[in-house]
């Protein structure tokens, strides 16, 4: 390659590669004083306009390199003078109209594209001394350009309509300032004059000033780069974007303070000085490329291919393929300068390859975070990329299930074999590296982005828990989870996480298993910590567990280790399932005859808990507490606190339960020492006064004789409870005076329950010598109790009255009233006519015969004419 010194590439990154087009040779041979003027390319067609007033045609082959860039071969095809003395100033390919527009000598020519000849007609734009083209054009007809020229009169812009062999002038615009340079959208021209740009609509000749440039010192560059945009060199060495609304999009780019032409191959925005041709970002606005370019003088963009020209040859600048210098920067480990060009790219790559191409960089771009330990760009980069998180698990050794089918991306998302290359053996990173993919596994596995993975993520994550011993082991496995049981029950084993091996074995229905394992915990055959409370767990479990098999085979092991708390299994299952015969209650009980202690518990959930209206249960509970009771007051023990808890739980059965065979245990009782019991059962046979007898007179508790008339008489009439309490009283008056304690206990039965007595009785059994003042509360209540009765009597009376009163006005109106019987009247129920003036007439006016009233009172179901005679 010949040519200016432009191999050198300066920056990071490689967007453009320089190479040649034209050689000097080729164009100008051994003539020096030959030098390019101006360029134009279209399709494969190039025009070289030169000093000497020659154009130039050639074609253009371009052959594809591996590299992913390209060469060119240039084929002379003609050249031809234009018969002037002036140089070719500037070219521009109307391809539509086979035309070339040529300027030369402040006159636009129009020639043939195929042979450079002029038009026959000679049509020509005179007085022009720069033009641009429309590319947004008003016009509408596509056999036609508009072009727009700053004419070599002062301050002046016209518009003209070019066909295939005529020109037409449409406007003349005046401007305030000579303009310099110009570039034209729609309606608007992007105007540089001697010292501002401005925006001007020359349908309505409004402007708009965009900022201030001193042509003096540099010349102008106005560049249309998009619809209704364009790309401005402004002071300070800026490149400037400005719309047609005057406004910037757009951050400025920085290039050098010598610019001589920029020219736009998106997202890329290139720059031409003395030296160096500088490429630089439109998206984040950063120089990335520079090449040495000397003696440089055009540079011009045509339709994405941008040529770039010294006075003797002509180059090209060739764009790397947007994926490779994404995949460069990737490599380079530049993640948000890849990730800004990516989609930088949208515009020109079609939707869905760019959508497969971005979704890739995404990934990759993840990766290089994960191993800069950027944990969280990397979860961003993964969830957004919707990556296969089977890419992720891969990296870290023996996470993915052994049946797992995957393989990983080809190519390769990155260039790591496993977690241990990635963090080189370091252990701190390492584990960071698996709290991240935790963390990461737990917030997708109930997203979209773990459908048809479910599997491979819940087997990893339970792999990662245990290896960490993390509490959300647990969790995984007592909620809707896919770990493989397999894979999940050998990494387990491994790590010695039994009772989670127990969930596991539970979740995937083989609860015997699991519970087996649990009971070896418990009897210290394998070691594991996690619950301290496993019994009391393994009772729970079975407790609510369907399969009436595996209680039955742990029974007696939960039996064996607490009566008490092992029983529950029985007595704590869900009420629905105790109501099907899924557990014999006889079975149990059965099965519980070891278990003296759980034979009383369960037999008191039958009785108390479940009101199971048995004989057989509620006597066999009795006799239990009586046998405990018994045990408990034999010589060797005492009345402990336990022993007073049995006898009152005893107590409250024989009190509460109608269904204990009380001969039984009066019998069991007899001579056992156990009054109040005995009083109990007295009482159950109806033996009142024997009962009371017990209580008064071998008890001497007159508190328990009061209760005694208060819950045997519990759900009978008051007349029940008023005998028992005029036996009491007679009980105690029966003693005499000579028994103190009786004659108290008997003023204070009367003081604290008069209702519950005949005043009339009580007073005719009273000793004379008592006082009025020592039954002051009995008398008060029973006076309180006799007004009350007396008066709502009369209340009732009173109403009763009222009602009947009402009854005989109704009777006095209904008798006042005529009736007209006649032969044409039937009876209402039988619908015959009335035989007599006999009848019977309802408050609705109806007449029925009296045999048919009758007949309705005895048979209701008859039809009825009214509800009251």
């Amino acid at each position: 390659m010949t040519g200016p010194d432009y191999a050198v590439d300066m920056m990071n990154i490689k967007a453009f590669t320089l190479v040649s087009a034209v050689e000097r040779e080729l164009l100008m041979g051994d003539r020096d004083h030959i030098s390019i003027e101006c360029v134009e390319c279209c399709g494969r067609n190039l025009y070289v306009g030169t000093n000497d007033c020659f154009i130039y045609h050639f074609l253009l082959e371009e052959k594809a390199m591996p590299t992913g860039t390209a060469t060119f071969i240039a084929t002379k095809q003609l050249h031809r003078h234009l018969g002037f003395k002036k140089p070719v100033n500037e070219l521009c390919a109307a391809s539509a109209l086979n035309r070339l527009l040529v300027l030369c000598d402040n006159s636009i020519t129009l020639v043939n594209m195929l042979n450079l000849e002029p038009v026959p007609s000679g049509a020509r734009i005179k007085g022009a001394t720069t033009f641009a083209v429309n590319e947004n054009p008003v016009n509408g007809d596509p056999f036609c350009v508009e072009v727009c020229i700053i004419s070599v009169k002062r301050r002046t812009v016209q518009m003209f309509l070019v066909y295939e062999d005529r020109v037409q002038i449409v406007k003349e615009v005046s401007t305030t300032e000579q303009p310099l340079a110009v570039a034209v959208d729609g309606y608007f021209l992007c105007l540089a004059l001697t010292t501002q740009y401005i925006i001007l609509n020359y349908s309505t000749g409004f402007s708009q000033d965009l900022f201030p440039y001193c042509s003096e010192e540099k010349p102008p560059i106005v560049k249309r780069i998009g619809r209704q945009e364009f790309l401005l060199a402004g002071p300070g060495g800026l490149g400037m974007f400005a719309t047609v609304a005057g406004i910037s999009q757009r951050a400025p780019v920085h290039w050098s303070e010598n610019v001589i032409g920029a020219a736009v191959c998106f997202p890329y925005v290139i720059a031409l000085d003395d030296e160096f041709i500088t490429v630089h970002s439109m998206l984040d606005q950063q120089q990335k490329q520079t090449l040495p370019f000397k003696e440089g003088h055009i540079l011009q963009d045509f339709e994405g291919r941008v040529i770039v020209a010294t006075s003797k040859g002509v180059y090209i600048l060739v764009p790397l393929p947007l994926e490779k210098q994404i995949q460069d920067l990737l490599a380079n480990r530049r993640v948000e300068e890849a990730l800004v060009l990516a989609k930088g790219a949208r515009r020109n790559i079609p939707k869905e390859k760019f959508q497969v191409m971005y979704r890739r960089i995404l990934q990759q771009a993840g990766f290089i975070q994960f191993a800069q330990l950027q944990f969280l760009e990397a979860k961003e980069l993964f969830r957004s990329s919707q990556l296969d998180v089977r890419e992720l698990i891969s990296l870290y050794p023996f996470l993915l299930p052994t049946s797992s089918s995957f393989t990983r991306s080809h190519p390769p998302l990155h260039e790591y074999a496993d977690l241990n290359q990635l963090t080189q053996g370091d252990q701190e990173k390492m584990a960071k590296c698996k709290r991240f993919l935790m963390s990461y596994l737990n917030e997708i596995r109930s997203t979209e982005v773990a459908n048809g993975y479910k599997e491979d993520i819940d087997t990893a994550l339970l792999k990662l828990y245990a290896e960490a011993d993390h509490d959300s082991l647990l969790d995984l496995l007592v909620t809707e989870n896919s770990c493989l049981l397999t894979d999940s029950a050998a990494w387990l084993e491994k790590h010695k996480k039994y009772f989670a091996l127990g969930l596991l074995y539970h979740y995937n229905k083989q609860d015997a298993s699991a519970v087996q394992l649990w009971v070896n915990i418990v009897n210290g055959d394998i070691q594991d910590s996690t619950r301290s409370d496993l019994y009391e767990y393994i009772v729970d479990f079975l407790t609510y567990c369907l399969d009436q098999e595996l209680v039955w085979t742990h029974a007696d092991w939960l039996l064996q280790k607490s009566q008490e708390v092992g029983v529950q299994v029985f007595t704590k299952r869900p009420l629905d399932e105790q109501q099907q015969t899924s557990f014999n209650p006889d079975d149990i009980i059965s099965c519980l005859k070891k278990y003296p202690k759980a034979l009383v518990k369960y037999l008191e959930h039958l009785v108390i808990d479940r009101r199971l209206q048995k004989e057989e249960y509620h006597t066999h509970l009795a006799l239990l507490y009586l046998e405990e009771v018994l045990r408990q007051r034999a010589p060797t023990g005492g009345k402990d606190v336990e022993a007073t808890e049995t006898q009152a739980k005893l107590r409250r059965l024989l009190q509460k339960s109608d269904l204990y065979r009380v001969h039984l245990l009066k019998e069991k009782i007899q001579g056992a020492g156990l009054p109040m019991e005995s009083a109990i059962l007295h009482g159950k046979l109806g033996e009142h006064e024997k009962a009371l007898h017990i209580l008064v007179h071998e008890m001497g508790d007159f508190s328990a004789a009061e209760d005694y008339c208060l819950w045997s008489s519990e759900g009978q009439d008051a007349a029940c409870r008023q005998r028992l309490f005029h036996t009491l009283l007679a009980m105690y008056l029966r003693a005499g005076p000579s028994a103190h304690d009786l004659t108290v206990a008997a003023v204070d039965l009367l003081n604290h329950h008069a209702r519950e007595f005949d005043a009339t009785q009580v007073l005719q059994l009273l000793p004379d010598t008592w006082s009025v003042q020592l039954l002051c509360p009995f008398l008060t209540g029973a006076m309180r109790d006799s007004i009350h009765a007396r008066r709502t009597t009369q209340v009732a009376l009173g109403l009763a009255k009222s009602e009947n009163l009402i009854y005989m006005y109704d009777k006095m109106k209904l008798k006042g009233s005529a009736i007209w019987l006649s032969e044409k009247k039937l009876c209402q129920l039988c619908q015959n006519p009335f035989g007599e003036p006999v009848f019977v007439r309802y408050p609705n006016g109806g007449l029925v015969h009296t045999h048919c009233a009758a007949s309705r009172h005895t048979n209701p179901s008859s039809p009825s004419p009214g509800t009251r005679t």
